[in-house]
């Protein structure tokens, strides 16, 4: 095996590792599965990347973004390194020349996003592959502790063992004590593998400044004209807040753009784009904007609104100062903020009823159970990602066990004729073919492939068929496209309490919503603190240090006070005009919780299926308190 240094040195250019690298890496070539807790900036990715160029097989690499996804691929590529990604933005010749590169062992890195690992095509599309190393970016994800977690990472420390991937590499900048022990346990780590180098950046500089709502426009604008220019990051919490402030910005001659998950990927990419090639250039984003963004020079990170927490902070300020120079993080606070950000954490909440009803649904439902999460989600109103931690719930609990996932409708457009396919094939996998086709219906463009009549003619399971269909798209034959994505699961024959079983599930969605609760609530005990500003932040993390001496507290500025938030309650036209939407709509507001979300711009499945998003009642009540809104609501339907 390649000495791990000469590899560092030739091929990517640095003469030594930094901190936690090499004891890492070294615990990968050894054999072991791993873990890599390093600040944002500190060279995480290296630990996979280089073992991938010492291993024989693939390395595949778990990445919740597309964006982080991209950058790494154009740095490795301009490397002279073999690697690639598989996502949605893929052209159909660009996806097929990613897999015949795979199977042709061309790659050494794939990049992949979480839900892939759970996907049928891409299991059948992987089998027989070697796979040395599995790198789990965000890893934290994985803990119903940490602040996002994912049921989709669960299913990842479940295909490892089904492929049978020796190696785990676990990697995140944010993880208290709690979330590295789930880590560890969930991906096998041992924890003489846990490197965790500590979070303290001594080029950082924490500040606070609590201030009204309608001053935080003239402080942004006093902050960024007044220090020394250099790229600079705004983060902010609603997406009509980053156009309003970026907007407000540019009239007064500052280069700001803004930055959401609603605008089109092509003008997210522009501005990603245009921020890294400026040297002053200003984000004004919501945090669907950093991850991945690997620039070394931004030299302010402020936070227009509260952060939702102390891991969103420390990750969303260890974008400013990579290149090791003083760097402003400023967070402007008001109490206002308090309520948007309780607001999103209520509305994530499922009603208990519906929670109730889908558990019955699915113990009522026999042995076999197969679902499609999006019917799920628009039959009782819960995003997809809550039906998924649902059921993810019931599978830790050993209610139901995952059998896989599969695709209800298998599509195909032919690209040749049916006998140029079958011509030259031996007479087996002709006949196989033959039947194959048979049993699809042709519309005017597009066959529609009957699997379960496939599968009965032909005696074989889906996954046969898959592969078959899989083959034909890989010779150019057809162009395959598989819909109605599916989740199937089996009942375990143990007894279930299902009241007890109701209650606690319900309970640890309640739970979750209080340690998110409590979360921002920790933030605003820090936004008032009269200690040191990064003392108290690494604390949250374990990690113990002695005054910075470069935060505002420790250079001398006062403790903030935040302006107590005005109490404020649903006007009364309001509450009758929602009144009246609820009788129109009883299927996405029938509940108080329902129209609580709704009044405070809250989306959700049934609601966007009714179309009501462009309704004027739809974030009408954005600024008050969730609990106050149900209430009211509750108190007026009474």
């Amino acid at each position: 095996m390649a000495d791990p240094l000469q590899v560092l040195k030739t091929q990517f250019g640095f003469d030594s590792f930094r901190s936690g690298q090499k004891e890492v890496i070294q615990a990968l070539l050894d054999g072991h599965s791993a873990a890599a807790i390093f600040p944002t900036g500190s060279g995480k990715s290296l630990c996979y990347q280089l073992p991938a160029l010492c291993f024989d097989g693939l390395t595949l690499v778990v990445s919740p973004l597309i964006a982080l996804m991209k950058d790494q691929i154009d740095t490795l590529r301009a490397q002279n390194i073999p690697a690639a990604r598989l996502d949605s933005s893929l052209e159909e010749d660009e996806r097929r020349q990613v897999l015949d590169d795979m199977r042709a062992e061309r790659l050494k890195l794939l990049y992949i996003a979480p839900e892939r690992l759970g996907n049928e095509r891409f299991l059948a599309q992987i089998e027989g592959v070697k796979i040395d190393l599995l790198a789990v970016d965000e890893a934290h994800c994985i803990s119903s502790w940490g602040h996002n977690f994912r049921p989709d990472y669960l299913k990842i420390a479940m295909a490892a063992k089904d492929l049978g991937i020796k190696r785990v590499l676990a990697l995140t900048a944010t993880a208290t004590p709690p979330v590295i022990d789930d880590m560890a346990r969930e991906f096998a780590i041992n924890k003489d593998h846990i490197v965790n180098t500590g979070f303290y950046r001594s080029n950082l500089e924490l500040r606070v400044t609590a201030c009204e709502d309608t001053q935080r426009d003239a402080l942004l604008l006093q902050r960024l004209k007044e220090r020394d220019r250099g790229p600079s990051i705004v983060y902010v919490t609603l997406q009509k807040t980053a156009e309003r402030v970026a907007s407000f910005l540019t009239h007064n001659e500052l280069p700001a753009r803004h930055y959401h998950a609603g605008m089109k990927a092509e003008e997210r990419s522009q501005v990603q784009d245009q921020f890294m090639a400026s040297d002053d250039g200003i984000v004004v984003a919501t945090i669907a904007f950093g991850m991945g963004v690997d620039k070394s020079n931004i030299r302010a990170v402020y936070h227009y609104n509260l952060a939702k927490g102390f891991e969103s902070y420390m990750q969303e300020i260890g974008r400013a100062g990579r290149d090791g120079k003083r760097s402003v993080c400023e967070l402007l606070v008001c109490a206002a903020d308090r309520t948007i950000l309780e607001n999103f954490t209520y509305g994530d909440t499922p009603d208990a009823q519906s929670a109730e009803n889908l558990i019955d649904e699915l113990l009522d439902g026999g042995k076999e159970l197969d679902l499609s999460l999006y019917d799920l989600a628009k039959r009782y109103d819960m995003r997809n990602l809550v039906v998924g931690t649902l059921l993810t719930r019931l599978e830790l609990k050993g209610v139901i066990r995952s059998l896989g996932s599969y695709y209800g409708q298998i599509r195909f457009k032919p690209l040749r004729p049916s006998k140029e396919i079958l011509n030259g094939l031996n007479e087996s996998r002709k006949n196989f073919l033959s039947v194959l086709f048979s049993c699809a219906d042709k519309a005017k463009i597009w066959f529609t492939l009957d699997t379960g009549r496939a599968m009965q003619k032909l005696s074989v399971e889906r996954e046969r068929i898959i592969a078959a269909m899989e083959w034909c798209d890989q010779q150019g034959h057809l162009e395959l496209q598989l819909q109605g994505f599916r989740s199937l699961y089996r009942r375990s024959d143990q007894p279930v309490d299902r009241d007890e079983l109701k209650n606690s599930i319900v309970e640890r969605f309640l739970q979750h919503e209080k340690q998110d609760v409590e979360r921002i609530a920790l933030m605003l005990g820090y936004a008032i603190s009269d200690t040191c500003l990064t003392q108290k932040l690494l604390a949250y993390f374990g990690e113990d240090i002695e005054a910075c001496g470069h935060c505002g507290i420790c250079l001398g500025e006062a403790a903030s006070i935040i302006p107590p938030a005005h109490q404020l309650s649903c006007n009364p036209d309001i509450l009758q005009a929602a009144q009246q939407l609820r009788l129109q709509h009883p299927a996405a507001l029938g509940t108080p919780r329902q129209t609580a979300r709704f009044l405070c711009g809250l989306s959700s499945p049934a609601t966007s299926a009714a179309r009501l998003r462009g309704n004027p009642l739809f974030e009408s009540c954005v600024h008050i308190p969730f609990g106050t809104v149900m209430n009211q609501v509750s108190e007026y339907s009474d």
